[in-house]
């Protein structure tokens, strides 16, 4: 399944944005498994709450840097779907 611009997305129970103080550095803590954040991915996961879509991400993002929603929204979904393919994030069910 690919997400589209009005995915909800979420992280599922267990996996957490955190901040390692050792490495200065943000991570994804997944049971049994840890992933680097570049400060773009920390950008993104910041606003992923199981309430925005992905189009509204893109919009907060553009906003705050600026720039069209529709040049970064792409991105975003690119990002995400592979966290997804990881199972460190999923959707919410459709209403």
């Amino acid at each position: 399944m690919s997400l589209t611009p009005d995915s909800v997305p979420r992280l599922p129970r267990g996996v957490r944005l955190r901040h390692d103080t050792v490495r200065n550095a943000h991570v994804l803590l997944a049971p049994e498994r840890t992933f680097d954040l570049d400060q773009n991915a920390v950008a993104v996961l910041s606003l992923v709450d199981g309430s925005r879509s992905i189009r509204t991400i893109a919009e907060a993002l553009g906003r705050q840097y600026e720039v069209d929603p529709g040049i970064i929204e792409p991105d975003v979904i690119v990002m995400l779907d592979g966290l997804l393919l990881k199972r460190v994030l999923e959707t919410v069910p459709a209403a």
